[in-house]
C-alpha cells in the first residue's frame, strides 16, 4: 500500500497522519496522587504478615519496613536526577535506551509488557477482589473462581477508564488516594490510641522483640521482597514524564513529599499492628488489616476491607496510567509493534497500548498466585533497577558536564545499585530455585523476537498492512514525544 493510498483511506475517517501529543496534564499535586496511590495498594494490608514471618521478630520486622522505606526514597531520587536529564516517558526503559542502547533496552521492554507489570497489575486485582469479597466470606476465604472472576472486572473497568480519558483517571486517582490514606489513618490513630493507654503488645521490651530474628540471606532477602512489593511504584512517574508538568520541578518535589509521607504511615501502621495483635495473629491472618478492624474495631471491621479493597483499587489504577505508557514508548523506539505507539486522536490516549497491557495482565490471571507474583516480579524488577542505576553513575563518571536542573549525591544510587544486587542474588545464592531460571530464561526468551523482527525487519509488508486495519478501527494515529 502507498503512502498515498494510506494518507486517503485515514483522510476519509476523520484520523489523518498528522502526528499527536499526549496531553501535559499532572501538576504537583497529581503527581503525588498519583505516586503515593500506586505505592499505596495492597502491599501493607497484606505483606506484614509475610515480612513478620520471614523477618522471625516484630523488632526485625520494623527494621525491614525503614530499610525499604529509606532505599525506595533514595532510589526514586536518583530516578528524578535521570527523569530530569533524559526528559522522556518510559522508566528505566528509556533510560538504558539512551544510555547503553538498543538491545539491552529490548529486554527492559520485554520483561515490563510480559513480566513485571502485568504481575502487578494482577497481584493488585486479586488483592482488591480478595478483600471486597472478605466480608461476606467470614471466617472463610472467598472460592478462588470468584475472586477472579472479579479481578478480571477490576481490570476490564479500570483499563476501559484509562482508555476513555487521562483525566478522569487522575480523578479516580485522586479520589481513591484520598480513601486509602484514610484507612491507613485509622489504623494509626487507633494503634497510637492504644500505646498511649499503655498498650504496647510486643514492643514493650527492645530485646523481646527481636527475639528468633532470622538473619540468614535467603529470610532477610525475602523479607525485603515483601517490604519493597508494598513500596513498589516509588518510580510510577519516571514512566510518564512527558505528562507531567514542569518535571525538572514537579518530579523531585513529588518525590520528596510522597516517599516520607508513605514511609512514616507505613511505620504507624505496623507499629499498630503489632501493638494489638500477636505474631501468631498476624502470621496467620490472611488479611491482617482486617483481622486487626475484628479486633479494634468490633462489628464495623468490614471498613477494613473496604479501606483495603479501595486501596488496591486506586493502586491498580495507577499502574495502568504508568504501565500503558512504557509500552507506547518502546513502540515509539521501534521495540513493540508502531500500532502501540499510537494515541487515540479524539481522547489522546495510547488505547493500544493499553489494550495490549490489559490483554497479557489477563493471560497472566488465569494461573495467578499472589505470593509466586510477589517473588517473581520482585527478582525481575530488581536487577533492572541495578542496570539503570549503573546508568546513573555512568552518566555522572563519564559525563558530568550533561544539563542536570536536579542532582543527588553520587553515594545514593551506589546504596540502592548494592540493595539491588544483594535482591537479585540472594534467592539464588543462599536457596536456589528453578523457578527464577525459569523467569530468567523467559526474558531472554524475548531474543526469538528481537532478531527476526526488530533486528532484521522480516515481514514488513503483513505488519504494515495489520497496522493500517488496527489504525482505522481503533481511529489512532502516531504520537510524537511531548517534551
Amino acid at each position: 500500500m502507498t503512502a498515498e493510498v494510506l494518507d486517503a483511506r485515514l483522510n476519509m475517517q476523520g484520523i489523518g497522519t498528522k502526528k499527536l501529543k499526549l496531553k501535559k496534564e499532572l501538576g504537583l499535586v497529581n503527581a503525588v496522587c498519583l505516586t503515593g496511590g500506586v505505592i499505596i495498594g495492597s502491599g501493607i494490608f497484606m505483606s506484614p504478615q509475610y515480612v513478620l514471618a520471614y523477618s522471625g521478630s516484630p523488632g526485625a520486622s520494623l527494621v525491614i519496613w525503614s530499610v525499604c522505606g529509606i532505599v525506595s526514597m533514595l532510589g526514586a531520587l536518583a530516578f528524578a536526577e535521570l527523569g530530569t536529564i533524559i526528559k522522556e516517558s518510559g522508566g528505566e526503559y528509556i533510560y538504558i535506551f539512551r544510555i547503553f542502547g538498543s538491545f539491552p533496552a529490548y529486554f527492559v521492554a520485554f520483561s515490563f509488557l510480559f513480566v513485571t507489570r502485568p504481575m502487578s497489575i494482577v497481584a493488585k486485582a486479586l488483592s482488591f477482589s480478595e478483600y471486597a469479597m472478605a466480608p461476606f466470606y467470614e471466617g472463610c476465604p472467598p472460592p478462588k473462581l470468584g475472586v477472579k472472576t472479579l479481578a478480571v472486572a477490576s481490570i476490564l473497568t479500570l483499563a476501559t477508564a484509562n482508555t476513555l480519558n487521562v483525566r478522569l483517571t487522575m480523578r479516580i486517582q485522586v479520589l481513591f488516594t484520598v480513601a486509602k490514606l484514610v484507612g491507613l489513618l485509622i489504623i494509626a490513630i487507633g494503634g497510637l490510641v492504644g500505646l498511649a493507654q499503655g498498650n504496647f503488645g510486643h514492643l514493650e521490651n527492645i530485646e523481646t522483640s527481636f527475639e528468633n530474628t532470622q538473619l540468614a540471606v535467603k529470610p532477610i532477602g525475602m523479607a525485603l521482597y515483601q517490604g519493597f512489593w508494598s513500596y513498589s511504584g516509588w518510580a510510577t512517574l519516571n514512566y510518564v514524564t512527558e505528562e507531567v508538568k514542569k518535571p525538572e520541578v514537579n518530579l523531585p518535589r513529588a518525590v520528596m513529599i510522597a516517599m516520607p509521607m508513605v514511609t512514616a504511615l507505613y511505620l504507624l501502621v505496623n507499629v499498630s499492628y503489632l501493638a494489638v495483635l500477636t505474631p501468631r495473629e498476624i502470621m496467620s491472618s490472611t488479611a491482617v488489616a482486617v483481622t486487626w478492624g475484628n479486633k479494634v474495631l468490633g462489628r464495623w471491621g468490614w471498613l477494613m476491607s473496604v479501606a483495603a479493597a479501595l486501596s488496591a483499587f486506586g493502586s491498580l489504577n495507577g499502574s495502568f496510567f504508568s504501565g500503558g505508557r512504557v509500552c507506547f514508548v518502546a513502540a515509539r523506539e521501534g521495540h513493540m509493534p508502531d500500532i502501540l505507539s499510537m494515541a487515540h486522536v479524539h481522547r489522546l490516549t495510547p488505547s493500544p497500548a493499553l489494550i495490549f497491557t490489559t490483554a497479557v495482565s489477563l493471560i497472566v490471571l488465569i494461573p495467578g498466585d499472589f505470593q509466586s507474583i510477589i517473588n517473581y516480579f520482585s527478582f525481575t524488577a530488581w536487577f533492572f533497577y541495578g542496570i539503570t542505576l549503573s546508568g546513573l553513575l555512568y552518566l555522572k563518571i563519564k559525563k558530568p558536564d550533561l544539563p542536570r536542573p536536579y542532582k543527588v549525591p553520587i553515594i545514593l544510587p551506589i546504596v540502592v545499585l548494592l540493595v539491588a544486587v544483594f535482591l537479585v542474588l540472594a534467592p539464588i545464592i543462599d536457596d536456589p530455585q528453578i523457578e527464577y531460571l525459569y523467569v530468567t530464561l523467559f526474558i531472554f526468551s524475548g531474543i526469538i523476537i528481537y532478531v527476526p523482527f526488530i533486528h532484521f525487519k522480516i515481514f514488513p509488508g503483513i505488519l504494515n498492512k495489520l497496522t493500517v486495519f488496527l489504525q482505522l478501527f481503533l481511529e489512532v494515529a502516531p504520537a510524537e514525544k511531548n517534551l
